[in-house]
């Protein structure tokens, strides 16, 4: 048996979809806490606080979102403006109900 490590894919987007999922599926709200520092992030930076943006990403506060292993891309208003939303997995500091703030922040540094 080799010594040499297998290369696998990271677990944060897995774990990003799942923790999704289940707030949805429990009727809550989903909010995203991203690193707005991050490269390659286009949010609404008016809206960031401490160098972070927390996002509603409710299937109901969103359009066309897509979860990818590298991003996360959707819709969002605003202000009543329509925002196109790139947030690289990197960049996601965690994700949680809005309600009971369960879910899972993530290691900067992973």
């Amino acid at each position: 048996m080799s010594d040499t490590p297998i290369a696998t894919t990271p677990t944060r987007p897995y774990m990003v979809r799942a923790i999704y999922q289940w707030i949805e599926d429990n009727a809550l709200t989903p909010y995203l806490m991203v690193d707005a520092t991050a490269e390659n992030v286009q949010i609404p930076t008016e809206h960031v606080q401490d160098g972070r943006i927390v996002l509603n990403i409710a299937s109901r506060a969103t359009g066309n979102m897509s979860m990818e292993n590298d991003y996360i891309h959707f819709s969002a208003r605003f202000g009543g403006v329509s925002q196109e939303i790139w947030v690289p997995l990197q960049a996601v500091i965690g994700i949680y109900a809005k309600e009971n703030s369960q879910g899972m922040f993530f290691d900067p540094n992973e």
